[in-house]
């Protein structure tokens, strides 16, 4: 991506201190390894349904409840040394605030951006506890993307999406859940999996996730001046690693399909590929048939 030239958002944070914490008496590390790392708004909720498959108390790994989270401390704009990555991560920030504003300004609407915090291996959201076996995720309470840019170098090493485009995809995600949450996207999708089956929760979940890859190709597509040669071979490769199929497969089981939280390989590289295409918010209507 050609990021050089853009203005990096001011909208974040870093916390510190919160390396080394232990939730649940390591219940995370496990969970994590069961489900592996991918970004999602769905994170939260995977990771409370394993604990209970696991037999442990979900409000320790959340950060509430018997285990205490980790003490951390959160550093404001402009009072640290920001890494290449995180300066990266801003620029794309930057660069989707200016987009969602363009589009929310065209409906006579403002757009709230949202806040990007930064912490290593274990943090504290408005959600309960970060830890970076989530991988990236939004929390709505507080309307807060958390990122351990860690997370990157697993996306290289583990899932083979090396590059800078993959950085875009995964930030410009988050923050379609945002667009989502102050749309009221987010409470409909709540409200219908309170009142459906456990199969119909998991494809309102994968309809949400499907439509915040779509909004993600929407905000490289109306900021086509960052797209570089190969940038659309590296997202599609991110979004097909992540697959539940492909993470079913590579975790030696065979993908079941009614698990599913975040749409398959095939399913994901589709949606980015529209948003991608038409930069149309309007066409990201995954929800059809759900």
């Amino acid at each position: 991506m050609r990021l050089d030239d853009e203005n990096e958002s001011s909208h974040y944070e870093v916390q510190r201190g919160g390396g080394g914490g232990s939730f649940g008496g390591g219940g995370l590390g496990i969970i994590g390894m069961l489900l592996g790392s991918r970004f999602g708004l769905g994170g939260i909720a995977i990771l409370v349904i394993g604990a209970l498959i696991m037999g442990i108390n979900p409000l320790s790994l959340l950060g509430g409840g018997g285990g205490g989270g980790p003490q951390v401390q959160t550093e404001q704009p402009g009072t640290q040394e920001l890494t290449p990555v995180q300066r990266t991560s801003l620029k794309v920030l930057g660069s989707t605030e200016r987009r969602w504003s363009e589009i929310f300004s065209a409906e006579g609407q403002q757009y709230p951006p949202p806040t990007l915090v930064f912490y290593s291996q274990n943090g504290m959201s408005g959600c309960g506890a970060a830890q970076s076996a989530m991988g990236p995720f939004y929390c709505p309470t507080d309307q807060k993307v958390y990122l351990d840019t860690d997370f990157f170098n697993e996306m290289e090493t583990r899932f083979n999406a090396p590059g800078d485009f993959p950085i875009g995809y995964i930030i410009a995600h988050e923050v379609g859940h945002h667009v989502q949450t102050i749309t009221g996207i987010s409470d409909k999708v709540r409200a219908g999996q309170k009142s459906g089956s456990e199969a119909q929760g998991n494809a309102l979940q994968v309809a949400m996730e499907l439509q915040a890859d779509c909004y993600a190709g929407v905000w490289a597509n109306r900021d086509k001046n960052l797209m570089e040669a190969g940038d659309l071979e590296e997202g599609l490769r991110a979004a097909q690693a992540i697959g539940d199929d492909t993470l079913q497969k590579a975790a030696g089981r065979r993908p079941v399909p009614e698990s599913f939280t975040h749409g398959t390989a095939a399913q994901r590289m589709e949606w980015l590929r529209k948003g991608l295409s038409t930069g149309d918010p309007a066409q990201c209507d995954t929800f059809k048939g759900v």
